[in-house]
């Protein structure tokens, strides 16, 4: 399949067209000059081959100029668009990546710092493991925010699941103590705002009327270790915005502690100084659940409440393996304006 990215510049082809008619509409009529006889001039039986030639180098203009407005309308080939219907949900996941989530916690039979262990839920969340009786998400559009002292769209909604692998992979702990701190109010106000624009951008994207989609379903996951402790807004007002375009929180906050080899957060203690009150209002007060990452069975029991929210169907337009075919119209170009430079100062050179 191929398109013209630019295609205003085909219009350039018509601009020799209109030049030579401009032209006609100017030329005078050629002076007479008396002769005696015509005999003089006949030249049939003597046309020489640069007579024969006189016209080519004004088709080689001509073509090169066509060559290169073809160039600049940028042809592109790619793959066959396709139209897929799927039924999902909209998921933002929010990471924490502060100084806190060094510290160690057993996960799978594993030590791990609780950032690694926090990965790995996703990508089993993600991408299932039948193991645990998670079947994936294939069918949601999820994106990716980090946060620590501030909040940062790491991957926009995507259906695309196989780009989150490599944006999770570049989540790290920050190192800078400029950048350290638990920033959940900004991050959670963050993930609120792109879910509430995701129905608009699906339908520019599909070209469709705006309001025309509708999510059903729209998700905040919050994988954290900590309380606020930075950022504009607090996770009340946060709270108040996701309830306000009908976003539901789900929390969970991630404890360290020792553990034995038989969970997914093998029991982990709880950290009696962690004030978890305000996320458990915030997720009352938009539906969603509230959870301690202590067993397997708390997150467990979230990705079942998450499985059972209503579904709404999505219609996704892709277009794979977009490629530039601009080079061979502008190297022909090029090629054929030598070509003519050539043969005007050559063999079909004209004098004055």
């Amino acid at each position: 399949m191929y398109r013209f990215e630019s295609p205003i510049a085909l219009l350039g082809i018509l601009l020799p067209l209109l030049l030579y008619a401009w032209r006609r509409m100017r030329r005078h009529p050629p002076p007479a000059i008396p002769f005696s006889g015509l005999v003089l001039l006949r030249l049939d039986g003597v046309r020489s081959w640069r007579l024969a030639l006189q016209h080519l180098p004004a088709f080689l203009g001509l073509a090169a100029w066509v060559l290169l407005c073809l160039a600049l309308a940028r042809p592109q080939s790619c793959n066959e668009q396709v139209q897929e219907y799927s039924e999902g949900i909209a998921i933002e996941m929010l990471i924490d990546c502060s100084s806190s989530m060094t510290q160690e916690m057993e996960y799978d039979r594993r030590r791990m710092n609780r950032l690694q262990a926090v990965k790995q839920v996703f990508t089993e969340f993600v991408f299932g493991d039948k193991a645990k009786g998670l079947g994936g998400r294939s069918n949601d559009l999820i994106g990716i925010i980090r946060f620590a002292r501030y909040a940062d769209t790491l991957c926009p909604l995507t259906l695309d699941h196989e780009a989150l692998r490599q944006y999770l992979d570049s989540v790290q702990i920050v190192t800078e103590r400029s950048e350290d701190g638990t920033n959940i109010g900004d991050a959670l106000a963050l993930a609120a705002a792109r879910l509430h624009e995701v129905e608009q951008t699906l339908a520019e994207q599909n070209r469709r009327e705006p309001g025309s989609y509708e999510i059903k379903s729209k998700v905040i996951i919050l994988l954290t270790d900590g309380e606020n402790n930075c950022g504009k807004r607090s996770i009340a007002e946060a709270g108040e915005l996701a309830q306000k375009w009908g976003v539901k929180v789900y929390a969970i906050v991630v404890t360290a502690g020792e553990g034995s080899a038989g969970g997914l957060f093998a029991r982990l203690r709880r950290t009696p100084s962690l004030d978890a009150r305000p996320l458990q209002e915030i997720t009352d007060q938009t539906g969603g659940v509230f959870r301690w990452a202590d067993d397997a069975d708390s997150l467990l029991a979230v990705y079942r409440e998450i499985d059972q929210l209503e579904r709404s169907e999505m219609e996704t337009l892709r277009a794979l393996d977009v490629k530039e075919c601009f080079a061979p119209f502008a190297f022909s170009e090029l090629v054929l304006l030598c070509l003519k430079l050539l043969l005007e100062n050559t063999m079909l050179r004209r004098l004055p």
